[in-house]
């Protein structure tokens, strides 16, 4: 999500009179691809780019088939295939080993349903979002790059002609699985057209329960992963750049109004046992994706007691907090706390790469 608000950043600051944008969107892959479906760079007429489709060995590419959609007017969809060793592949000795399509679109500044603008949608709407992109058609590019949102369970953003009924079990795999979907439909103009059906995540969302100095420390790396974040605690012993880094901050007893859903994760760091007993319960009661409580086991089974609540039956709580790596430095204890955060969230262990076995990632598509 960081790199989608970065992409709209540039479009909205972009002058028009000068550049034209043109957006590449990673839509398939086979075998392995440093990034995934959905990666996205924002290329310029003046050779600029924002985000990225793969770890550098598709960029240069990447950005002349950009160029070339911006010029031409027209969108097209490109295949990077680095299974082939032969030396004049793309990406030979740069670690790609997949094959990766990569749909080009120019971007129209006069039009509303430009896949820029319905990002930001997506993007405002903060909640997960469902997106339709053609990616084949074989009769004509005109609809070619076409983007459109799943606005609610009954209808399709206008930009495309679709019924939403000819699209609604994708849609809900889609929504259940959290992984894109493909499906080829009819259209009533075009005839048979492949249609990409992207999962994209809301915004991740931290809501830190603490006031003292170890905060800022987790908020400069927070910062850096582009997630939003809510503090709670007293705003008068935070600090200017504590108050700055955060989109909310509250009181105490203003926790009822921090955002924590299923997309959120919570650290308990108040430093302080009574505040984190009158807190809990509730905090459990919210069923975040993530529920950490800093300190050591002994106070966790004191607050298992204290509480009634059987927390090792809880699967989101996690005392202590944080992956084991040897962290001593407030900086370091809060790079442990934030990756176990980020193993929550994509159903991951945490356990070093080399020991596990198959791909780095799950095959996004069966």
């Amino acid at each position: 999500m960081k790199e989608v608000r970065k992409i709209i950043a540039k479009y909205r600051t972009t002058d028009r009179t000068k550049e034209k944008l043109a957006l590449a969107t990673v839509v398939s892959i086979e075998e392995s691809s440093y990034r995934r479906i959905g990666a996205r760079m924002l290329v310029s007429s003046n050779g600029t780019w924002t985000g990225g489709i793969s770890g550098g060995c598709l960029e240069g590419d990447a950005l002349r088939r950009s160029q070339k959609a911006i010029f031409s007017k027209q969108p097209s969809i490109v295949s990077y295939d680095t299974l082939d060793e032969a030396e004049q592949n793309i990406g030979i000795g740069l670690g790609c080993n997949g094959k990766i399509d990569v749909l080009f679109v120019p971007i129209d500044y006069d039009d509303p349903s430009n896949p820029i603008e319905l990002l930001t949608q997506a993007v405002d709407a903060n909640e997960v979002n469902i997106i339709i992109h053609v990616i084949e058609a074989n009769s004509s590019t005109d609809i070619l790059g076409k983007m459109s949102l799943v606005l609610d369970s009954n209808t399709l953003h206008p930009s495309l002609a679709f019924s939403i009924d000819e699209l609604r079990s994708k849609i809900e795999e889609t929504r259940i699985r959290r992984r894109p979907q493909f499906v080829t439909l009819n259209h009533a103009n075009y005839g048979p057209v492949k249609l990409l059906v992207e999962y994209l995540r809301p915004e991740y969302r931290l809501v830190i329960i603490g006031d003292n100095y170890d905060v800022l420390a987790m908020t400069e790396l927070v910062r850096s992963l582009g997630w939003q974040m809510h503090i709670v605690g007293r705003k008068k012993k935070m600090t200017k750049p504590l108050l700055a880094s955060a989109r909310q901050c509250y009181e105490y007893e203003e926790i009822e109004k921090a955002p924590i859903d299923e997309h959120t994760a919570v650290i308990l760091m108040t430093h302080d046992f009574n505040w984190d007993k009158k807190l809990l319960p509730g905090l459990v009661a919210k069923k975040p994706v993530y529920l950490g409580m800093l300190g050591p086991k002994k106070r966790m089974e004191k607050m298992k007691i204290e509480t009634g609540i059987n927390l090792d039956k809880v699967p989101f709580f996690h005392s202590p907090i944080g992956l084991d790596i040897g962290a001593e430095t407030p900086e370091e204890i809060a790079l442990s706390i934030l990756s176990e955060i980020v193993a929550c969230f994509r159903n991951r262990d945490g356990r070093p790469l080399k020991f596990r076995t198959g791909t780095i990632h799950e095959r996004e598509i069966d």
